[in-house]
């Protein structure tokens, strides 16, 4: 298949991007470089571009023979979104709604989607399936979440078909170390705590108050890899059986910000000094998934699920690359 992926530069986006070529996909990127790095990216048709711009989706539509889209563009920072919620629905809703607008132009009908578990908010219950009230607590979820109502309509007035992927904490790196996390700020858990494990820097624990077993927030890691190769089944489900369906993306377990913490000072063997501040406005206790629905339909069954194995690997990471990417 012949597939535009919109944010493929990004962390996750470039281990989708590798993850689709090697199953023999024909693979474009759509990026403009905000938070994606040219670098993680070499080997595949670039465009530095907004996916809110019709005119340059239409050309690379029609220049690449697009059939299907991945879009990963998005803002994805909780307490940016609670500071800023009109700049988020501009660029997670607003922009997208341009895409699946240039995508019925086109003729392009097959859509995966990079959702969240932000979507569900507090959990009334743990794990939490697919069929779990949404009811977000920060624009972030709310955004994803309105794009998910919208792929649904899309699909009853113009027979889009679509999957959603609810995301719960991407983590970790590619096993040669070569595509890894790298934002500007950095604002997720495991890269925080690895830089101050190679810095001998303390790391800041967002709320110790939380109803959880140590205090701190619990939350699902899934490494990258696993996510990448749920994006490929994903397309290739589409592709035989055209659908609109909702996955959720996690291991089912999960990991509080402490036992992290611990996890990464057994990896890098140093001692990892914290630094106790006040919860992130926004941020629920505990978000662990229950994947059943996408092991079913899709035959996805995460390899790396070790919390270990994850830092192991973001430790390689960033080990391979102490000032991050070139570009």
């Amino acid at each position: 298949m012949r597939v535009l992926v919109t944010g493929g530069a990004g962390y996750v986006g470039s281990v989708v991007c590798r993850r689709l070529r090697e199953a023999g996909h024909a693979v474009s990127v759509l990026d403009d470089l905000s938070a994606g790095h040219r670098e993680s990216v070499t080997g595949v048709d670039l465009t530095v571009g907004d996916c809110g711009d019709r005119a340059r989706l239409a050309a690379i539509f029609r220049r690449a023979r697009i059939e299907g889209v991945v879009h990963m563009a998005a803002s994805c920072r909780v307490g940016d979104s609670m500071a800023d919620p009109a700049g988020y629905y501009r660029n997670n809703l607003v922009r997208s709604l341009v895409l699946l607008d240039a995508m019925r132009e086109a003729g392009v009908g097959c859509f995966v989607l990079s959702s969240t578990a932000a979507v569900y908010g507090e959990p009334v219950s743990t794990p939490i399936p697919e069929d779990h009230p949404t009811r977000p607590t920060n624009p972030y979820g709310e955004t994803k979440l309105a794009l998910e109502r919208a792929l649904h309509w899309q699909r009853q007035a113009h027979d889009l078909s679509y999957v959603s992927l609810r995301y719960f904490n991407a983590a970790g790196a590619t096993s040669d170390g070569a595509l890894g996390e790298d934002h500007r700020p950095e604002t997720h858990l495991i890269p925080n705590v690895l830089r101050a494990a190679l810095d001998a820097t303390a790391v800041s624990v967002f709320g110790t108050d939380y109803d959880t077993d140590d205090g701190t927030p619990m939350r699902d890691y899934i490494h990258v890899e696993d996510l990448a190769d749920a994006h490929v089944r994903a397309l290739e489900h589409l592709r035989s059986r055209p659908c609109g369906a909702i996955y959720n993306l996690g291991n089912g377990t999960g990991t509080s910000v402490r036992e992290v913490i611990e996890a990464a000072q057994r990896v890098t063997g140093r001692t990892i000094a914290t630094r106790d501040s006040p919860r992130r406005p926004g941020d629920p206790a505990r978000l662990v998934a229950s994947a059943d629905r996408a092991r079913r339909d899709l035959d996805w069954v995460p390899r790396s699920s070790s919390i270990e194995t994850m830092v192991e690997s973001a430790w390689r990471f960033l080990r391979n690359r102490p000032g991050g990417y070139a570009g």
